[in-house]
């Protein structure tokens, strides 16, 4: 079973983390027409700005794809991520907390 993840900036209201996190997935779909997941775990992780950028340069040191929504509404700040990760990596989110919580 395919897990898509998205890291959504927990310092918004929890029904605007909610929104961004689904233009983060809705962004992941458009940038990925061939991607594999196929609805099956989609896990949404609450996480700081600053822990957002730390994540993408760590995805990025890894060569992980990951699409991020940039949000206008709050001056172009990337709001939320989406990445599916290869099993090889299936522990990388393990510590993070699930949006919310």
């Amino acid at each position: 079973m395919e897990r898509l993840y998205v890291l959504v900036n927990n310092e918004y209201s929890l029904a605007y983390q909610g929104v961004q996190a689904g233009h983060a997935l809705a962004q992941w779909l458009l940038e990925h027409p061939n991607q594999t997941w196929n609805n099956d775990f989609l896990i949404y992780l609450g996480v700081n700005e600053d822990q957002l950028k730390r994540w993408m340069f760590k995805l990025d040191v890894k060569k992980l794809d990951y699409s991020k929504f940039i949000e206008p509404d709050v001056g172009d700040k990337i709001t939320a991520i989406a990445v599916q990760l290869p099993e090889e990596y299936a522990n990388l989110f393990e510590k993070l907390n699930l949006m919310g919580a």
